[in-house]
Formats: C-alpha cells, structure tokens, sequence
C-alpha cells in the first residue's frame, strides 16, 4: 500500500481546530485521561500557547492526498513546573532558557512513518535558531504505546519517576541534546 507524502509546517490560525482535534483524540485515546484543565490548557488556546508568543512554535504534519493535519508538535520556553515535577528539575530546566518539547502526537493509522521525528527535527532547529535556550527537556507517560522507546531513542533519560518511592507521577523525564 502507498502511503500518501506528507508535508510539515508551522500551523496557522486556519489549522487550529485540526490540530486540537488530533490532540483531544490523543489525550482520550492514548491517556486514557480525557481533557484536564490544569494539564491541557495549551490544547484550548493553541493560538496563544504556541502561535503569539515568538519563542514558541506549534507545528503540524498534512497529509498531502487529502490535505489533513496528521500531527502535531509544540515548543515553547517553560520549564517543567515544581510541584507537581520534582524540584530537582524545576531547577535544572528554568523557564525562559529552556525549550520543552510538547504535544508530538501523530494519529494512530499515520504513525510508523517518520512523522514524530521528522517533527522533532524541526522543533530542535527552531530551538536551535533562537539562540536562547540552553537546554530542551519533555516528558512523558510512559503507558502511552511507543513514546517511551520513542523517546530514549531521541534524548537521555534525566528522571525516571517510577523509581522514585511511592513512583511520584510515574513519567518520565528527558533532555533532549542540543546541536
């Protein structure tokens, strides 16, 4: 079977409602959670989480034979917030020179084609053209099929909370290199 190309882009206004969709589905499908406020805000307001503020960037993957957005990626400069992220890397990945990847979500029947990296490699070089940030750090739920291989295979992993007591939130926490 062919698969159609794709293309990636920074989104526009007009791609909003595409790629909040592809994250809903994603955060009930693949978190089983559904929309959390204090988790999900940015999924709301995409344009004033990613679009306005001009060290962030929200990306989308089209499908060229039908012009969908298949995908998303998100930058922006906060650093992972204590509590409820352990102070340790609060500290290490201040807000302002830190680039954390969010929201690399790929729907289900267009994954296993390159399309999450090639989406980081555009995030990293938007990182990396800024010339702010001195550090890229993301997490994730590892219960999610496929992100935790997906990411150790991308970034170095920095904390692992299912090995702290108690197994705190039970993510995981990476720094991604830079360059």
């Amino acid at each position: 079977m062919r698969h159609s190309d794709y293309s990636i882009r920074t989104a526009t206004a007009a791609d909003l409602p595409a790629a909040r969709a592809v994250m809903l589905d994603t955060v009930y499908r693949d978190f089983g959670t559904g929309y959390v406020p204090r988790w999900h805000g940015d999924v709301i307001d995409l344009a004033g989480a990613y679009l306005e503020p001009a060290r962030h960037t929200l990306l989308v993957a089209v499908d060229e034979g039908d012009g969908g957005v298949v995908a998303t990626g998100a930058l922006d400069s906060r650093g992972p917030a204590h509590p409820p992220n352990p102070l340790h890397l609060a500290e290490r990945y201040p807000s302002g020179v830190t680039a954390q990847l969010r929201r690399v979500y790929v729907r289900p029947e267009h994954r296993r084609r390159g399309l999450a990296g090639r989406l980081v490699d555009e995030l990293m070089a938007f990182a990396a053209a800024d010339g702010g940030y001195r550090a890229v750090y993301l997490h994730t739920d590892p219960a999610v099929t496929g992100a935790e291989p997906f990411w150790r295979s991308l970034a170095k992993v920095v904390h692992d909370e299912r090995e702290d007591a108690g197994g705190g939130q039970g993510i995981v926490h990476f720094d991604v290199p830079m360059g």
